[in-house]
């Protein structure tokens, strides 16, 4: 139980720190891309780094890519492309270890099972067959009760994963978006 209970404090922390991480980007990301959705064409590129600048920590270093020499359109968009790729690994720090809680928490609420179970059967073996089931409840109690509450955290680590999970994904589209704003404001018409 003990190992059960400390992936259980783990999930929990993990879970509550990229929820919070996670809000405030896509609060943040769904107001900068929602701004300049409603943004004519004919936008001032001073306008859009102003709120780059302000607005999330992508924009502002995506915009940082056309400070300096003015880079073709394709350096830009790699520049822009890999900045997206590290932020949205940023954001997805902490779930594999999630998905392996959520894998693991259930097998160790097993191992529970078989040990309780072995302790019946070493009762048992003790007794010589003559057995009645108070002697065994112990054991089975511990296999039961080490199963529930490694599956319960499990499903519960689960549902927390796919949940962030979802976020991440709803983030890097709007990261995508963000990318695709920078270009098209600032970037340069040299190339197609």
């Amino acid at each position: 139980m003990i190992p059960i209970f400390l992936s259980s404090v783990a999930i929990i922390a993990i879970g509550v720190s990229r929820y919070s991480v996670l809000r405030r980007e896509l609060k943040s990301l769904t107001t900068f891309v929602e701004r300049w959705k409603r943004a004519p064409t004919s936008t001032d590129s001073s306008s859009f780094k102003a709120s780059a600048k302000t607005g999330p920590s992508i924009s502002a270093d995506m915009v940082s890519v056309f400070e300096g020499d003015a880079p073709t359109r394709t350096e830009a968009s790699e520049g822009i492309e890999n900045m997206g790729r590290q932020h949205v690994y940023n954001l997805e720090a902490g779930l594999g270890t999630l998905a392996t809680l959520s894998a693991v928490t259930p097998l160790l609420g097993f191992l529970g099972t078989v040990t309780g179970m072995i302790k019946a059967f070493m009762q048992i073996q003790k007794l010589g067959g003559n057995v009645n089931a108070n002697v065994l409840a112990g054991g089975i109690w511990e296999a039961l009760v080490t199963s529930a509450a490694g599956l319960s955290v499990g499903i519960a680590a689960l549902i927390i994963h796919n949940y962030l999970a979802g976020q991440v994904r709803t983030s890097a589209r709007l990261i995508e978006q963000t990318g695709d704003f920078t270009i098209k404001i600032l970037g340069s018409p040299d190339e197609d």
